[in-house]
Formats: C-alpha cells, structure tokens, sequence
C-alpha cells in the first residue's frame, strides 16, 4: 500500500469517526440508567479550563463547551484552554467546538513542526517550540544538554486552546503570572499569546545561559596536555546547540509577521509583541555566537589532536633510529664471515658496545637539540 492509500485511508477512518461520534451524541441516555461519565484518560489531557471576563477568571473550572458558550455571550470574555499531549479523538471534538478544520488538527498534534503562525479562516495556529536545559555532573559525547518539544496556541475571538507536547514549557506558570496581570489579560485572547511568547523567550535566555557554561568550560580544557576534552564532547554539545538553534531561530519570522498585523492583534499588545521580538534577537545572536566559538574549538582541539600524533611519530621515529644503529653493527657482525675487525682482539666485543653507545648518544644529542624526543 503506497503513501496515498495510507492517506486516504486515514481520512475515511477520521470522517467515520466523527460520523459515529455525532450518532453516538444524538442518543439520549435512559432516565433510568446511570449518567455516562467521562473517561479518567480523557480528563488526563486537560490541565485547566477557565473562563475570563475583563481579566478576571470567573471562579470554577467549567467543561470548554460551557465556557466557550459563556464566553461568547460576552463581550470582554474568552476561554483558556490548556491541553498536554492531548489524543486525537479528544482534540477533533475540541477542534469542532471552536470550528477548526481537520487540517488545523493534524498540524497541532505534529510534534515536530517548526515555529509558524498561520491564520485558517477564524483561527490563528501560533506554533512554539519549547525547550529546557538538562542539568548533568558533566559533558560526556552521550549527555543530553537541551530537551526541546512544542507548544501549539489555537487563537480566536472568545477562545486560546494551547496544546503541549514534551516536558519542556510547561504554562502553569503562565497562567497564574497573566491572572496577576488583569490589565494585560484583559486585552483579549492574544494576551495569552503574548504571555505564551514571553515565557519562551526567558527560557531560550536561561538556557542559552546554561549552555554558556558548558562551552567555557570546554573552552578551559580544550587545550589541557592531561584531562582535556574529548572531540566528541565538543560534537555532542555542538549536536545540543543545533537542536536549540532549531527550537529558536525560526521564531523570528512567526514573531516579525505578528509585529505587522495590525487588525488582529490590539493596540496594547503589539509595542509588547516587538519587545519579545528584540530579546529572541538577542538569543539568536548568542547562539550563532556560542556556535561559531564551538566550530574554533573543534578545529583548534582536531589541530591539537593532529599536533600531538605529529610529535609522537617523532618520537618513534627518533627511538627507532637510534635502535638502528647498534642493530646495523651486530647484523654486520652477525654475518659469520671469516675475516671481520676485531674478532681476533680480546677487546673487539668492547670496542663495538662502545661503538654502539657512542652512536646512539649522538643520535640522541641530535634529536633532544631539535627537539623531537
């Protein structure tokens, strides 16, 4: 079965789903049976739901569907929405509610997608790629440094559905830091984005803080004779950084094309929009910086590394042609002929030890004077 089949094949299966879904809720239960509960695995995904009038969250936790109702009805109130590694069955209905389109579905629950920002017809897809420093007692060529994943804000008029995925960029903290902020909260769902954006960019700085670290102290033992770091640490670090880079420097774009959209976004927010953009200008910076000090100490440390076998096969060298001279005399001995100097004398075995010796402090003397041994 080739790629389309399998794609055909996985929108068939979506649009039965959903098909059996709308039957399965035109069915009212039996006065008489119990009331369906929902799932505990269902309820697992959502992290918190809440309802916000003039930048104030009404008290309770409510269902979406209620609270996105409720929000509609009015004028300064909206619904927050937050989802962690939500299945795709729970997100359709989500998606539904607020009137997403399958291909909006697909492209939240991507795990791997870029940072962008799209509008699809009332709803703005704003796409983050989250990450967190992995602390670790030392830099091996196997140690994790930067723990990326991915953070997908539905946006609408009365609504902002985040959905996380990884461990990384959790929005607790968030939420509870905008509640403390009514003035900004008040500025409607982008608020929410805006607050989303500005978490993230103070993690890429204390990470890129972090990593920092890491790279001085590659820095400090590139150049060790003993204990130095291994070409391997410097690549894996390197590796770390890449996917850092990745998580940060496709931001840029979403984040200028937010500065310019003048309709969606209000007035209030966007001086604060192109402040977020200014700091992630400066982690980008760092990191192209931290990268290009990478590359010279790999090639320093691989120009250390080639320096270093240079000189051993020197020293080899040097010790194999001193070795060669007491070898060339006893072979020329070793010939068994009948008439060589000084097999006659009682002082012949003598007077070639010595000849050997002399030979090979010479030698010696030569190379100490030009510094191969």
């Amino acid at each position: 079965m080739n790629d389309t089949q399998l794609s055909a094949g996985r929108k068939v299966g979506r649009r039965v789903g959903r098909l059996l879904g709308r039957m399965l809720s035109g069915i009212q239960p039996d006065e008489r049976s119990p009331q369906l509960l929902p799932r505990p695995e269902e309820d697992a995904a959502i992290m918190d739901c809440a309802l916000y009038v003039r930048g104030t969250r009404q008290p309770g936790r409510p269902a979406f569907a209620d609270a996105y109702a409720a929000a509609r009805r009015r004028r300064n109130g909206f619904v927050w929405l937050g989802l962690y590694e939500p299945t795709w069955t729970q997100f359709t209905a989500i998606a539904e509610t607020v009137g997403a389109d399958e291909a909006t579905v697909d492209q939240t629950l991507d795990v791997e997608r870029r940072p962008a920002v799209e509008r699809r017809g009332d709803v703005t897809v704003l796409t983050l790629r989250t990450a967190r420093y992995v602390e670790h007692a030392q830099l091996t060529e196997t140690s994790e440094v930067v723990d990326t994943g991915a953070v997908t804000l539905l946006i609408g008029a009365h609504f902002v559905v985040s959905v996380r995925h990884g461990g990384a960029g959790a929005l607790a903290d968030v939420r509870e830091g905008l509640q403390r902020r009514p003035s900004l909260l008040g500025q409607g769902p982008w608020a929410v984005g805006f607050a989303v954006i500005e978490r993230m960019v103070e993690v890429y700085h204390d990470v890129a803080t972090r990593v920092e670290r890491d790279v001085e102290k590659l820095e400090e033992t590139a150049f060790l004779r003993q204990g130095g770091c291994d070409v391997q640490q410097i690549y894996q670090l390197k590796r770390e950084l890449v996917e850092f880079k990745r998580a940060v420097l496709p931001l840029q774009a979403p984040l200028r094309l937010m500065t310019e959209i003048t309709s969606e976004l209000p007035p209030g927010l966007r001086q604060h929009f192109a402040d977020a953009l200014g700091r992630l200008n400066q982690v980008v910076e760092r990191v192209a910086t931290y990268n290009e000090l990478l590359d010279s100490i790999l090639q320093a440390r691989l120009a250390q590394v080639g320096l270093d076998q240079n000189n051993d096969m020197r020293k080899i060298a040097a010790w194999a042609a001193m070795a060669a001279v007491p070898t060339a005399i006893a072979g020329v001995y070793g010939m068994n002929f009948d008439h060589m100097p000084g097999t006659s004398s009682p002082w012949g075995f003598a007077v070639a030890v010595l000849v050997m010796t002399a030979g090979m402090l010479v030698l010696y003397r030569l190379f100490r004077k030009s510094r191969w041994l």
